[in-house]
């Protein structure tokens, strides 16, 4: 007999479930998968591990917490390119910024998260909020922004994540950004009433991503700079002077899936196999035999 002895962090809890179900506290009856993985040398855990799927863990605002919307997100068309591949964790938190985000670096990336296999970090566009207007709360000065990345990509590395793609915060459209303001608070426009983040000011966060990316040698998805190289971006990229129309989201997914492809080739979804046979190479006679076998 033996336990299992290692802390299971959040995402484990479905896959403990599941294994509850085959493995009573971890002793006793197994099923044929487990007994294959699992033994006094490789403790239970093991087959938690063996079972998981590789996944890719998106950690942002807003822009990346909306990105798993059925109307074309894109972490949506992410998870429909590796869909039987990898698990895509949305970890998008609506309205925070990076010294907001920082506090969840260890329950979201506790150690050894050898599963991970790409980190995404899309921050900036809240750090950006001017410190003198309505969203000043959500404001981060620049040299801390990027000090507060800087830590994130730190602690993914030391948790054994070293595929991470930095992604800067899009342009703003300020007139979108005012009447949507003006929609939100039933107010009117007036000559002077002023946006809550401009495109300038958020340049220089845009600016900050793609610097630290070069100094720790990460791939960099400029948004900032590619999005306002396209037509008519502040209608057609944007919906409300920040946020992503349908277009916005495949154009942002059309610069993250090269962006992976050429950072780290052994993440292409052609590199990658299925988790488990498909249905046609199962035995029908045998079934259990073409599951030991993926084993």
């Amino acid at each position: 007999m033996f336990m299992c002895d290692h802390l299971i962090s959040h995402r484990h809890i479905g896959a403990v479930l599941l294994l509850l179900v085959t493995l009573p506290v971890c002793t006793g009856s197994v099923t044929q998968r487990a007994i294959d993985v699992c033994s006094a040398e490789q403790p239970c855990w093991s087959v938690l591990e063996a079972m998981q799927r590789p996944e890719f863990v998106l950690f942002g605002d807003s822009l990346t917490q909306k990105a798993s919307d059925s109307e074309g997100g894109w972490a949506a068309a992410l998870a429909h390119n590796y869909q039987r591949k990898v698990d895509v964790v949305n970890r998008g938190y609506s309205g925070y910024n990076t010294r907001w985000a920082n506090h969840l670096l260890h329950s979201i990336f506790p150690p050894d998260q050898h599963h991970i296999q790409l980190v995404t970090l899309f921050w900036g566009a809240n750090d950006a909020a001017l410190p003198d207007r309505h969203s000043a709360r959500q404001h981060v000065p620049v040299h801390e922004f990027k000090q507060n990345l800087q830590s994130m990509v730190e602690h993914l590395r030391e948790a054994n994540i070293d595929s991470i793609i930095l992604i800067a915060p899009p342009p703003v459209f300020e007139e979108g950004r005012i009447q949507h303001n003006c929609q939100r608070s039933g107010t009117s426009r007036t000559e002077t009433t002023l946006p809550e983040r401009t495109n300038d000011y958020t340049s220089g966060y845009a600016a900050a991503v793609v610097e630290l990316g070069k100094e720790l040698q990460l791939p960099v998805v400029d948004l900032w700079t590619s999005m306002q190289a396209q037509r008519d971006w502040q209608t057609q990229l944007l919906c409300d002077g920040l946020h992503f129309t349908p277009a916005g989201n495949r154009f942002v997914y059309q610069q993250l899936q090269p962006a992976i492809n050429k950072a780290y080739p052994k993440l292409r979804t052609n590199k990658m196999s299925f988790d488990y046979p498909d249905h046609s190479d199962i035995d029908p006679e045998d079934p259990a035999a073409s599951f030991k076998s993926s084993a």
